[in-house]
């Protein structure tokens, strides 16, 4: 990045400043202890005996916050490095085993859980214990409990990718021999079997998607306030938006009010992409100059309470969109307010594919091979985890983006919204960013009027 950038960025951060309003709903708030005793509960409830064994993070990713483990965190609540939670079915109790700390550990990071007295009222586990008795308890209580140890034998999810997507990323890096390793997951599973041959593996993991896919109310309330968060975050990057100006300072824009709001960052690497970066589904690098004329396709979503937000918005630099433009922002968003219309419990894919051919055909449109339907879930992952959706349920969050992409035209266009299915329909948790053509020129106007 050259001085002539670093001044331009600091400048739209300042200017950012000094126009984003402050929001007060999205201050973090946590979950109640009740919530997580009440996941531990349910999902001791699918296993009769044996334990159920999950490992948390070690570390932080270099340059980033500690996240822990999107399972362990669901199930707990406790973000300490380097904890095990054990799970025992038959007699409802649940051990929190974490590493004895060094006083150079406690100085450079703080005290975990081991040193507060309070810890098991705080959690509602049954004991803390230091993670060096971890294979003592299972050797003295194994049999007892039942000789089957359910294990996350399916991978991990992300913040941002699926399980499935972590098995594709795994074997690309795998291509090279150099790198074909192993995971942290599968090494675990090794030793166990190492250590207690006798016992019967099983996967607790479709157990867990399971209770996953259906949110809780409390669940629900950290999605509404981070839609509403993540909204204003991209209409403050429309807002900062400037034929010249930089793909990068839309992003700041956008991020400025999440981590203000109570965020700890982005639900996924931002996307912000202009011209001919519109059409790179997954373009991430943010460093192109925005011309006049270009279309601006931006898909970002802040990161509340360990639970994502989804949104796209596709606008116009020049706050004006051409006739070429407006005929395919209009198809996209036609088929994404077709789907959004037959969403409630018990519709089908197919349902939600026949209502959207036949508002197409109402309305003369042609769907250019865009069918509609069901997107993917969203929650603590972007990409959440859950079976595939055969009917809709009350509960399910899930983001629908219809897109068209025409690279030869430098015309991409998405329109992208996270949904809540309610008891007779679905509620749009980001509905407050607009995507009606004239609501985004309109606002789009405003910045030549902050200019006046």
């Amino acid at each position: 990045m050259n001085k002539k950038h670093i001044t331009r960025a600091i400048f739209y951060f300042v200017l950012t400043l000094l126009l984003c309003p402050s929001l007060s709903f999205g201050q973090r708030t946590g979950y109640s202890k009740e919530e997580f005793v009440r996941r531990r509960a349910e999902l001791m409830e699918k296993s009769s005996d044996g334990m159920i064994i999950l490992f948390g993070e070690t570390m932080p990713l270099p340059g980033a916050h500690f996240h822990q483990g999107n399972d362990f965190y669901y199930l707990t609540g406790v973000e300490d490095p380097g904890a095990v939670l054990i799970l025992v079915p038959k007699t409802k109790e649940s051990y929190l085993f974490l590493p004895q700390q060094t006083p150079r550990e406690e100085l450079m990071g703080g005290a975990n859980l081991l040193k507060d007295a309070k810890a098991k009222e705080k959690t509602g586990l049954t004991e803390i214990y230091q993670v060096s008795f971890f294979d003592e308890y299972i050797g003295r209580n194994l049999s007892r409990s039942g000789m089957t140890l359910y294990l996350r034998l399916s991978p991990a999810d992300t913040i941002d990718n699926a399980r499935s997507e972590t098995l594709i990323f795994t074997a690309r890096q795998a291509r090279l021999h150099y790198n074909d390793q192993i995971s942290i997951d599968n090494y675990r599973i090794l030793k166990l079997k190492e250590r207690f041959p006798a016992a019967e593996f099983k996967d607790i993991t479709p157990s867990i998607d399971a209770m996953r896919v259906i949110k809780s109310p409390e669940e629900i309330e950290v999605m509404r306030r981070n839609g509403r968060i993540s909204a204003e975050g991209v209409k403050q990057a429309m807002l900062a938006t400037r034929p010249g100006g930089y793909e990068y300072e839309i992003e700041a824009a956008a991020m400025h009010v999440v981590l203000k709001n109570g965020a700890t960052g982005a639900a996924y690497p931002p996307i912000v992409g202009s011209g001919p970066n519109t059409c790179i589904l997954h373009y991430e690098k943010n460093e192109r100059r925005v011309e006049d004329g270009d279309l601006v396709l931006m898909d970002f979503g802040g990161l509340l309470d360990y639970m994502c937000m989804d949104i796209s918005r596709t606008w116009p630099a020049s706050g004006k969109f051409t006739k070429e433009q407006r005929e395919v922002y209009e198809i996209a968003l036609e088929i994404q307010k077709a789907c959004i219309e037959t969403y409630r419990p018990g519709v089908t894919n197919e349902d939600v594919q026949k209502h959207v051919a036949e508002v197409m055909k109402k309305k003369g449109l042609d769907p250019r091979g865009q069918r509609g339907g069901f997107g993917h879930y969203v929650g603590l992952c972007t990409h959440d985890v859950g079976p595939r959706m055969e009917k809709l349920q009350e509960g399910m969050v899930f983001a629908i983006e219809p897109g068209l992409y025409y690279p030869e035209k430098n015309i991409g266009v998405r329109i992208e919204d996270t949904v809540l299915i309610t008891k007779d329909g679905c509620e749009v948790l980001t509905k407050d960013v607009p995507k009606e053509i004239d609501e985004v020129e309109k606002l789009l106007s405003q910045r030549e009027m902050k200019k006046k």
